[in-house]
């Protein structure tokens, strides 16, 4: 019996080397040996120069069994098996071509192919040749289990068997259990040859679907962090730039009114400007030292807390040397986890900002803060301003990062005009209680 030539590339699954490496990390594998990597990347090379010339490979390898074929027929091989030795040599010819030139298309169409070879088996097992060339549709059978639904197979088995049933009818050599068992082991080792690739192949798939999903879920949490940070940062460098050029700002104007009347208090609010100047660059400088990188660093910054409610005192004296009266009231003890400070901080310092910027002249403002039990905290800013609320306030950064800070606590914030006849604006601040853990 000639064997059947099943090719490393008819279905045989490979992977691409990148891909190698994320199944093995998704699946937990250890690295392969030199000799298996060695052997895949081959593998590889002949997969992707099939697939780039796919019709160069099925030319081979019909060719070859094409001139197999033929050489049978000339040399006379197929007279040592065959049951009628007179069967004309036309006939053998066109048997031999029947049943080999078809593999041209057995990847694409294998079902069309073995229909096509139909025929020329029956006829050749009619006539008595008994060519070898039949056993090539034991390749088409292996690319319909590979390629095709699997129910394909029971009409191809039959096709396959009707003949040897032939054969034994006509010529009656051989038990008919011999001739259909050997002819149906052949069939089964063919599909189960298919079936076992087939399955490797999907689950090879699989994996480097896996991968894919896995790298592309590792990318949009690595740009839903990369978003995240970006406006956690602008939010920071807002609070801090904002508020400290507003209160520079008032300084500044403030000490170019008194500096033709009073040159001391024009020599306060410089050195106000520079106390607060620096304090903004401390704040920016540690900013950008949590930005750098780790790795760069010879010597990490030395990073202080982030401001806490006994920085309140501090917050507010430097808006009123920037010419803002503030009256501070507090209820209870400030007894807050530092998240909550902070929140509480930003919110007065955003309230205190806006105030400078766009309440007007002879504007005042109150801060009132009541503490309750396990975090619970409620913060008033209200201030006397005359100007209507800017469009800026809304549209900025402001409002919505105070929003954003009250929001992961749980808490709200109501921001808007006081009520007629009242002026000016008041921003409310409200935490709930801590849950119990």
């Amino acid at each position: 019996m000639t064997p059947t030539l099943f090719r490393p590339d008819d279905g045989a699954p490979t992977m691409d080397p990148v891909t190698n490496d994320q199944v093995a990390r998704t699946t937990g594998a250890r690295t392969a040996e030199p000799l298996t990597q060695y052997t895949q990347r081959v593998n590889q090379r002949v997969r992707a120069f099939d697939r780039r010339h796919p019709l160069l490979w099925d030319l081979h390898v019909t060719g070859f069994w094409v001139t197999a074929a033929l050489i049978d027929y000339a040399g006379g091989g197929w007279r040592n098996v065959t049951q009628n030795p007179d069967t004309a040599g036309w006939l053998v010819l066109v048997l031999s071509l029947g049943l080999s030139v078809p593999l041209l298309w057995r990847r694409t169409h294998p079902a069309t192919v073995l229909l096509a070879m139909a025929p020329f088996a029956v006829v050749n097992a009619w006539s008595g040749a008994t060519l070898q060339a039949a056993l090539l549709q034991l390749l088409v059978i292996y690319h319909i289990a590979l390629r095709t639904p699997l129910r394909n197979l029971w009409w191809a088995a039959a096709l396959m068997l009707t003949p040897v049933v032939v054969s034994t009818a006509r010529h009656g050599e051989g038990e008919w259990s011999q001739q259909l068992g050997s002819q149906l082991t052949s069939i089964v080792v063919a599909v189960l040859i298919g079936v076992t690739v087939r399955t490797r192949q999907n689950y090879t798939e699989a994996l480097e679907d896996r991968a894919r999903r896995l790298e592309v879920e590792r990318d949009q949490q690595a740009q839903l962090a990369a978003a995240a940070e970006r406006a956690r940062i602008a939010r920071e460098m807002h609070d801090i730039i904002g508020h400290n050029l507003s209160v520079i700002t008032g300084l500044a104007d403030g000490g170019a009114y008194a500096a033709a009347k009073s040159p001391e208090r024009a020599a306060q609010a410089l050195d106000a400007i520079a106390t607060t100047s620096r304090q903004a660059l401390g704040e920016l400088r540690r900013l950008l030292d949590v930005l750098k990188d780790e790795g760069s660093a010879h010597h990490p910054a030395e990073l202080t807390p982030q401001p806490a409610l006994t920085d309140l005192d501090g917050l507010v004296d430097g808006v009123r040397n920037a010419g803002l009266p503030v009256h501070t009231t507090v209820e209870g003890s400030a007894d807050l986890p530092a998240g909550r400070q902070l929140t509480v901080y930003r919110v007065i310092q955003e309230a205190l900002t806006n105030t400078l910027k766009h309440a007007g002249p002879d504007a005042s403002c109150e801060i009132t803060l009541a503490y309750g039990d396990r975090g619970a905290v409620t913060a008033t800013i209200t201030d006397t301003g005359r100007g209507a609320p800017p469009s800026a306030v809304s549209e900025g950064r402001g409002l919505p990062g105070m929003r954003e800070r009250t929001a992961l606590y749980g808490g709200t914030l109501e921001a808007g005009p006081r009520p007629h006849p009242e002026q000016g604006w008041r921003v409310r601040l409200r935490l709930p209680e801590e849950s119990p853990q």
